[in-house]
């Protein structure tokens, strides 16, 4: 992300800002900066007196005004980190007349996680104006995210594949943090240079490269009953690494994408992707799919879901195993 760069390099330089105001829903960037400042701006001998850490939770705007106001003991600087900041609420808009007059010795960063200000409050134009950096983290689509991993990847002398990309994010979501720990952990064993396969993800991680939710989807899609059937019975005998409500989420995901793909005008594959926020690369699955379940019968299997999604739950049912409920999906989908 350039806005990320740019916070960095001007950091590198030497000319922190005296505020940084970190919001958005994605954490992974709001971590990022929070913690290259805390590790960056002071030296270790600076930061026994001159840094501190305080969470929304546990402290009020008056706290944080106090200790952003002190002089920094033998050092050019403080730096005073706020986490999860949204803890504090509407209490934040007493940030105003700080934000106006600022401690020029201070480094105040604070972690807005999974808001953001209003912007036709006082604090949110303030921040525009003033010396200070605001800056929005925002969440990345699915269709995104395998993107993120390759460029991250690059930068740290890797590549991956497309498949184990894709691999990664049907099996950790979008949480950019939960991603980037388990790209951590494949390069402690993997040698830089190295193309990233789904035999490594499977190999150092634990996802199947063939019995997973991303496979099932597509079996389902092309009616490949046999397939469909070896994944379910392999998620059957290992049901803590694939529970039902994550099959169950993702085929509802699926349906509903198929129910979109079916009311468009426009089915080239550009129009598609943009349309239905996926990676150009599943457009053929969509096509497949859509032969093989018109609009009607993807309604229906809408309704199948969230009905076992109940079931899951425990709703309506005298608390059925998921591996019946797993059977029961594949029998009424196909």
């Amino acid at each position: 992300m350039d806005e990320v760069k740019y916070i960095v390099e001007e950091i590198k330089k030497g000319n922190p800002r005296p505020l940084y105001f970190l919001m958005g829903e994605e954490p992974y960037y709001i971590d990022r900066i929070a913690n290259f400042i805390a590790d960056t701006v002071l030296t270790e001998a600076e930061k026994g007196f001159n840094q501190i850490v305080l969470y929304g939770k546990e402290v009020s705007i008056e706290d944080i005004l106090t200790q952003a106001k002190r002089y920094p003991m033998m050092s050019e600087r403080q730096v005073v980190i706020i986490k999860e900041a949204q803890q504090l609420s509407r209490s934040i808009e007493q940030l105003v007349n700080y934000v106006e007059n600022p401690q020029p010795s201070t480094v105040l960063v604070i972690c807005y996680k999974y808001k953001k200000l209003d912007k036709r409050k006082k604090l949110y134009k303030s921040l525009l104006s003033a010396n200070a950096v605001l800056f929005e983290s925002k969440k990345l689509y699915e269709n995104q995210v395998t993107e993120w991993i390759r460029k991250i990847l690059k930068g740290q002398g890797y590549t991956i594949s497309h498949k184990a990309a894709v691999l990664l994010v049907e099996f950790l979501g979008t949480d950019l943090s939960r991603i980037n720990n388990e790209l951590e952990k494949l390069k402690l064993v993997l040698p830089k240079n190295t193309q990233i396969t789904p035999e490594h993800i499977e190999q150092h991680i634990g996802i199947s490269k063939d019995y997973n939710n991303f496979e099932l989807k597509k079996a389902i899609g092309e009616k490949d009953v046999k397939k469909a059937t070896q994944i379910i019975n392999y998620f059957i005998r290992n049901p803590k690494d694939n529970p039902f409500v994550v099959t169950v989420t993702l085929l509802n995901t699926f349906f509903s994408q198929l129910l979109q793909y079916h009311g468009l005008k426009d089915h080239s594959p550009k129009n598609v992707a943009s349309a239905l926020r996926i990676n150009p690369y599943f457009v053929g699955e969509f096509q497949t799919a859509a032969r093989n379940y018109p609009m009607k019968r993807a309604s229906q299997i809408i309704a199948i879901l969230r009905e076992l999604d109940l079931k899951g739950k425990g709703v309506g049912a005298s608390n059925l195993p998921h591996s019946e409920l797993l059977k029961e999906l594949l029998a009424k989908i196909l």
